[in-house]
């Protein structure tokens, strides 16, 4: 089962309890996976559609339970989509025209219009924002595996998308709005947004599970920093003793180290016999052991020396 999945199945065994709640879940489904079917003589039927069996019998149970509406259950399947299996909740026009008006999708005036809207209280209270985006992501909503990534989006249209941008500003996450094949995506890309969201639709235990994910990832994350961060240190470490090896041994070459204090010839031989050890462990292998700033301290003045050598030679040479 996909992380996604998990989260779906989860949020199935949430039940509102409150009526405002129930209303506002009713209008994210109404919102995201109904349509409206024409009957004739300009009467409409709402018809819910899913491939998820569970969420039907959820809206079956909220239609009757909250509004008294009993929507009739039916199956097709689609040739064209490999033979995909759906569910239709099909509610009688009569039915219809009591749940739009109930979600303020339409208004009791002569002629009849409809228009955009959701429940106030889907707006104004904690509880019915909960429930609308736990609506809204049963039915077209996904998330990715924390373990690539944090992303969590609804697939919705224009005006959907701007009703569910606002709950969920309103509920404080940042979200984005992108087109997708012909589609608007509201989506949520920050972690901490991410689990906001899964703490606000009531996904505790989907939560704990991105955590832990979240805690597993920072720790490989932060041992590969330090790896790296190793590997770089180990790296200028041996380039920086290749380097003084190469020096005192054209120094050697040209003026032998005899004629240098005798501290500065033993750390001088024993960095071009050693040029990929530290200056900690060139101290150590010193007739008198000194620590790492004592043996840098000895390298300094070498390196002063060669320096000052190669210098003059220059001078010499214009």
């Amino acid at each position: 089962m996909s992380f996604s999945a998990g989260v779906k199945e989860e949020l199935l065994r949430a039940q509102p309890e409150k009526s405002c709640c129930m209303l506002s879940e009713i209008s994210a489904y109404t919102q995201s996976i109904a349509s409206l079917r024409l009957a004739g003589g300009g009467r409409v039927k709402v018809v819910y559609e899913t491939e998820n069996t569970a969420l039907a019998k959820r809206i079956f149970i909220l239609l009757k339970k909250r509004l008294e509406i009993t929507a009739a259950l039916s199956f097709t399947r689609y040739a064209r989509l490999g033979g995909r299996r759906a569910c239709l909740l099909t509610v009688n026009e009569q039915d219809s025209r009591h749940l739009l008006v109930s979600l303020r999708m339409l208004r009791e005036e002569e002629g009849g219009s409809v228009f955009k809207g959701i429940p106030r209280a889907a707006m104004t209270r904690r509880c019915c924002r909960a429930a609308f985006v736990r609506a809204a992501f049963l039915g077209a909503g996904s998330m990715s595996d924390p373990e690539n990534g944090y992303h969590m989006e609804f697939v919705s249209s224009q005006s959907r998308a701007e009703v569910l941008t606002g709950i969920l500003e309103k509920s404080g996450l940042s979200c984005g709005v992108t087109d997708r094949r012909g589609n608007k995506l509201v989506y949520i890309r920050k972690g901490d947004d991410v689990v906001s969201c899964l703490a606000l639709m009531g996904a505790h235990q989907s939560l704990m599970k991105m955590e832990n994910v979240r805690i597993l990832r920072d720790s490989r994350n932060q041992a590969n920093r330090a790896t790296n961060c190793d590997q770089a240190n180990l790296n200028k470490q041996l380039s920086a003793g290749a380097k003084q090896a190469a020096a005192i041994t054209a120094y050697s070459l040209k003026h032998s180290l005899g004629g240098l204090p005798k501290e500065l010839q033993e750390i001088g031989r024993l960095r071009m016999l050693n040029p990929d050890v530290s200056l900690e462990e060139l101290g150590k292998m010193l007739t008198t052991p000194v620590g790492k700033s004592g043996a840098n301290h000895k390298m300094r003045k070498l390196m002063h020396i060669i320096a000052a050598d190669n210098e003059n030679s220059e001078g010499e040479e214009k």
